[in-house]
């Protein structure tokens, strides 16, 4: 069956009362854009101490995150993030108030205690989650470093003095690239997780002066490091890919910036042949640029120009992915602000708008959110929890679950595939319309995600087609539900209600 019509009904508020628009949206199977490769989230920075919590609470916190598990309804237990990312420490907690890092929280133990010796009982909450994530069926692991370790940094500190170059001298490269060896083979040997992919340069736009470890990169610093790295790789047989740039915005990949232009343009940069810092013909280097969604998301034509341009940039690229490696609301517009705890559909809503931009404009590989846990006053996490280090209170989000609606049913390898419908993604769509998204897993399943922002139901036709299937069924996040599951079969005349304001999946096997 090639192509399938879902027939939509959406109500809208015209003059004092309400009218009745329908919509046909055209799925063809046949036409297929990306690749998904994973959805995930990091252990940034409370996993150190949320992860040796009491059992009962960092287990329900890896449920939410991991499990595949349904309940006795039907619904999942938690959003099944496909891949996680483990933050390499630089040791910065063990110069406490030293360290110039005032929130102890944004401090890191480190593996590396001196020349050639390693505590791997450091980090314990963070490798506890890790194997939590194995254990409950995550397949992909992402080892990311914000600052190489203090011990082998310029000033001695997890972050930069004047933010104008690199806190590592280019003497110790290779000492850096051993480390991350090490760090590579020990999870391999000794812990049973194999990382997939190792970033060593998170965020290198930024200048890093304090407030959490980080280090800045200029292009040329990056290049002679990853060139470094590669060759270190190889010698040391190490499996990973190198994940680059790790953009803090993803304008940064596409042109030159006025600040730190050394830092900007960096598909260019890393991948035309012609340039001095060309890095595609490294064998360990993964073939994928990745960059933030920060600074990028409001107002909604700025959202939809610099994905647009992502997307014309690697057509010069057709070897290269994009992937989205980290997310959360930093943003202050009209619509949202980034101070608050982010637990109802107004954060969900937002942050849904973003993938569906960047997985459908930008041909996202992956979407990866920020914090998978956070004790901060702040839409940062998908789950919170008390500022305590040894026990306190938890909380999912609907972030949480909304994210899930494309987590837990778009698996890894699927392919994005061909939908149309009036006005799909035109501005005033992506602000405050009906936004549908289409995947096909590898067992040829059908995904439908639908983020309805309108503050009306849509009634939803399902065609005589969706019988080939022989399994309907729907998920629905909302302010009353968390990816609640229904039988679509049950459903008399075909018809389904998308509640306002919800994010709803079908899923047709």
């Amino acid at each position: 069956m090639k192509n399938l019509l879902l027939r939509i009904f959406v109500f809208g508020i015209c003059g004092k009362g309400m009218a009745q628009h329908s919509v046909e949206v055209k799925i063809d199977k046949d036409i297929e854009y990306q690749t998904l490769h994973s959805f995930a989230a990091s252990d940034a920075w409370a996993a150190q101490f949320t992860g040796l919590w009491p059992d009962d609470k960092r287990n329900q916190i890896a449920d939410w995150l991991f499990s595949m598990e349904i309940n006795d309804q039907g619904s999942p237990k938690g959003i099944g993030l496909s891949a996680w990312r483990f933050n390499i420490g630089a040791g910065s907690a063990a110069q406490g108030d030293d360290s110039g890092i005032k929130d102890p929280w944004r401090r890191t133990e480190g593996f590396l205690q001196g020349q050639g010796v390693y505590d791997w009982k450091k980090q314990a909450g963070q490798q506890w989650f890790l194997k939590a994530a194995k254990e409950r069926g995550v397949e992909q692991f992402i080892a990311f470093v914000n600052s190489p370790p203090i011990q082998l940094t310029k000033n001695g500190k997890g972050h930069s003095d004047d933010g104008l170059s690199a806190n590592l001298a280019a003497e110790n490269y290779g000492t850096y690239a051993n480390f991350l060896v090490n760090v590579f083979h020990h999870f391999k040997d000794s812990v049973g997780v194999d990382f997939d992919y190792i970033s060593p340069f998170n965020e290198p736009q930024w200048e890093w002066k304090g407030g959490q470890e980080g280090s800045p990169w200029n292009n040329n610093e990056l290049a002679s490091a990853a060139r470094v790295i590669d060759s270190v790789f190889r010698l040391q047989h190490v499996s990973a890919q190198l994940e680059i740039t790790e953009a803090g915005a993803i304008d940064y990949l596409t042109g030159t910036k006025k600040k730190h232009n050394n830092r900007s343009n960096q598909i260019e940069t890393f991948f035309s042949p012609s340039s001095p810092n060309y890095l595609g013909n490294l064998s360990t280097l993964n073939p994928k640029v990745a960059a933030h969604s920060y600074f990028t998301t409001w107002p909604i034509e700025k959202l939809k120009r610099e994905r647009e341009r992502i997307a014309e940039k690697l057509l010069k690229y057709p070897f290269l992915a994009y992937g989205m490696s980290e997310y959360c609301i930093l943003e202050n517009n009209e619509e949202i602000k980034g101070k608050g705890k982010g637990l109802g559909m107004q954060t969900a809503l937002y942050v849904a708008r973003v993938i569906h931009a960047d997985l459908t404009i930008a041909n996202a590989s992956m979407w990866h959110w920020w914090l998978a846990m956070s004790p901060y006053d702040f839409k940062d996490g998908l789950v919170y929890h008390d500022k305590n280090r040894e026990d306190g209170a938890i909380y999912d989000s609907k972030l949480l679950w909304a994210l899930g609606n494309y987590a837990r049913f778009i698996r890894p390898g699927a392919k994005r595939i061909s939908i149309d419908y009036e006005h799909y993604n035109s501005t005033e769509t992506l602000q405050r319309g009906l936004l549908i998204s289409a995947y096909k897993n590898k067992d040829d399943s059908l995904v439908v995600v639908s983020v309805n922002q309108t503050e009306a139901s849509v009634d939803l036709k399902l065609p005589i087609e969706v019988e080939a299937y022989g399994e309907g069924r729907s998920y629905i996040t909302d302010d009353k539900q968390n990816l609640q599951y229904k039988d679509l079969e049950k459903l008399e005349g075909g018809n389904f209600t998308i509640p306002k304001k919800s994010v709803t999946t079908f899923v047709f096997k």
